[in-house]
């Protein structure tokens, strides 16, 4: 059985990697979580709170709702 790495463990190019992948994930969620407090239910395809908890699944979620959720025009 494989034991679990601290982050002490890993080296700075994997801590790097991490701290980047986590701010992009971080970014994404910010902003479908701004765009569809600020969209009006009528440019969201389905209910907002559904998309709303799926905003908080991680990394699909936020991808989800800015590719597929919004209406435009």
């Amino acid at each position: 059985m494989a034991s679990k790495k601290r982050w002490g463990d890993l080296t700075p190019t994997q801590q790097g990697l991490i701290l980047g992948l986590a701010s992009v994930e971080l970014a994404f969620t910010a902003t479908a979580l701004v765009d569809l407090a600020r969209r009006p239910a009528s440019q969201v395809r389905g209910p907002k709170p559904l998309w709303l908890l799926g905003c908080f699944v991680q990394p699909v979620g936020p991808l989800a709702y800015l590719v597929l959720g919004r209406r435009t025009g």
